[in-house]
């Protein structure tokens, strides 16, 4: 495993974005991990993240695309860090781009915050997560709808390796309907090889106990 992976796993655990328990997922499961990229909330955590996610689309799309499009709302800070650390990093102007939850009617009118998109753009969407692809029939068709564009793929932080509406996993999902590559900077399979029986800030969070959970529940929800 590449040793940003291992750090960015690492980082999670110390920004407390990745935890070990009992947890009811959005879409009902009964899931013994969970990932809230919400608890990045400090300058230095959302600098270095914006760093690990310039370095994964980098490896995974290079640099020729023109506009990072995150989401409303997780996607807004994670789309602006990435930026700011991919002009860093390698010298590349990338703009942001987000939409709005509802359309601005004043001002700075329609539905898009940050970089317009236009035609001939090449876009990246980052999301923190992808469990069933549910917000990609939202965010796909807005990006589309600003002109001849090309979305090249798809980046995530965690990829949770379970199945999305059918046997594929989510990302697999959204890679066959939209016709995009979909990449995350890790997958739950690496968590799990990193973190079983290490010990981690003076903890061991993947156990004998919390393997086995996480096994049953890839029993039940994982890729066939």
């Amino acid at each position: 495993m590449e040793q940003y992976k291992q750090e960015f796993i690492e980082f999670m655990i110390d920004c407390d974005v990745l935890k070990f328990g009992e947890f009811t997922l959005k879409s009902g499961r009964k899931s013994p991990f969970f990932m809230n990229a919400g608890a990045y909330v400090t300058g230095t955590q959302l600098m270095k993240l914006g760093e690990y996610y310039a370095k994964a689309i980098y490896k995974d799309y290079g640099a020729d695309f023109d506009v990072l499009f995150g989401p409303a709302y997780k996607g807004i800070p994670l789309s602006v860090a990435t930026t700011i650390a991919f002009a860093k990093l390698y010298g590349k102007e990338i703009r942001y781009c987000s939409n709005r939850k509802e359309v601005k009617d004043h001002g700075d009118t329609g539905i898009l915050l940050g970089s317009k998109i236009k035609d001939g753009d090449r876009v990246v969407i980052i999301e923190d997560v992808t469990t069933s692809g549910k917000s990609m029939e939202e965010t796909v068709p807005i990006v589309r709808a600003q002109g001849d564009v090309e979305i090249i793929g798809l980046e995530v932080s965690l990829n949770r390796c379970e199945r999305g509406k059918g046997d594929k996993s989510a990302l697999e999902e959204i890679k066959d309907l939209y016709g995009f590559k979909t990449n995350a900077i890790v997958t739950m399979e690496e968590v799990v090889e990193y973190l079983y029986n290490r010990e981690v800030n003076g903890r061991v969070l993947i156990d004998d106990n919390m393997k086995k959970s996480i096994d049953a529940y890839y029993e039940q929800y994982g890729v066939r």
